[in-house]
């Protein structure tokens, strides 16, 4: 009976002492992530001189290289339409046509009255002597027997009539899209549609007289529509309005590539995003969370020593991404090539925290 008692014991004094170890470890556990919670840490960079992009910000809006409403010469009724919006078109394509019945009528009888001057023309020559041979009819007397005739009139009445039975239908002046199609069959129809010629386009921006310097001619654009910035592409300056308007704005013109490379992103009347780019060499490039704003300075914080030191910078440019800062000359500080400066988690940081890299 004893030796079971004792068994008993130590198994007890053996659970009792794996809780106690098992609680010792929970507990240096938390002890180890509460001092991990309590510590800040930081990413870094090193600070060197290298190229940085200047970036002039506008808003710009797309003009189509080419943009003209179609409209029949004529009058009528609208018969045939060839075209859907949208559909790409090259320059003499058959846009739509009218009813050419009356047209016709009008060519066949502006026909027989040729037919018949041309008849009256002959019996006048040969009433003047020149039966044998009409080629050779002095010019001066040929053009008073065809007035005198009705054969100048006819002809004349002729070539109307053929040219207004041809402009019966509608060619495309340009290759391009078809756009605002307003015209229906058999109705009458003031304006057909609209072709965009979207193989190029044209944006205009404007920029502040300040900004004249930063901005030339032949000077690369990157130009993105609102509605989604990763349908980027590139563009060049063609134009530069020599005035000021009454805003203190200066007119600029860049010609982007379109349609012709088979984007349809792009549209004619797009408001979009114009960044003018200008490369400047050696300057000290940050991102822009590394810098926060204390007391209506600019601030950056360097890492020395395990902690943070505030230092007081100047933002000479500034892009989509970045800065490019000095040592503020306010505040007389310094920065130099090979510093170290923290990047994110500096929110919060004053000078002489103790932080840790990761």
């Amino acid at each position: 009976m004893n030796s079971k008692y004792i068994f008993l014991f130590g198994i007890a004094l053996c659970l009792a002492s794996c809780h106690k170890e098992k609680g010792q470890e929970e507990g240096a556990d938390m002890e180890k992530r509460e001092q991990m919670m309590s510590e800040t840490y930081v990413d870094t960079m090193t600070l060197h001189m290298q190229p940085f992009d200047k970036q002039t910000v506008c808003n710009g809006r797309l003009r189509a290289r080419a943009k003209s409403e179609l409209t029949f010469a004529g009058q009528g009724i609208v018969s045939d339409i060839r075209v859907k919006e949208g559909q790409y078109v090259r320059k003499g394509a058959l846009i739509a046509s009218l009813d050419k019945t009356e047209r016709t009528r009008e060519v066949e009888k502006a026909e027989h009255e040729l037919e018949r001057a041309r008849v009256e023309l002959t019996d006048k020559l040969i009433g003047l002597g020149y039966e044998a041979d009409l080629k050779n009819v002095p010019e001066d007397v040929m053009k008073r027997a065809e007035v005198t005739s009705g054969y100048y009139s006819a002809r004349y009445q002729l070539q109307s009539a053929r040219t207004a039975l041809e402009e019966c239908d509608l060619h495309a002046p340009f290759s391009g899209r078809v756009a605002s199609l307003e015209a229906k069959p058999w109705q009458r129809a003031e304006k057909v549609c609209t072709l965009v010629d979207d193989s190029q386009f044209e944006v205009e921006f404007s920029i502040l007289e300040a900004e004249l310097a930063h901005v030339a001619k032949g000077q690369r654009v990157r130009v993105s529509p609102y509605v989604d910035d990763s349908l980027s592409c590139t563009g060049t300056v063609t134009e530069i309005n020599p005035m000021v308007d009454e805003k203190g704005l200066i007119k600029v013109t860049a010609t982007v590539e379109g349609g012709r490379q088979g984007r349809t992103d792009l549209l004619d009347g797009m408001n979009v995003r114009v960044v003018a780019e200008q490369r400047l060499s050696r300057m000290f490039v940050v991102p822009k969370d590394a810098v926060v704003e204390r007391d209506g300075f600019h601030v950056i914080f360097r890492y020395q020593d395990g902690r943070a030191v505030w230092t007081y910078v100047d933002v000479v440019y500034s892009n989509i991404n970045s800065f490019a800062i000095t040592g503020s000359k306010r505040k007389e500080t310094t920065i130099s090539e090979g510093d170290i400066v923290i990047t994110s988690g500096n929110l919060n940081l004053a000078d002489g925290t103790e932080v840790k890299v990761m």
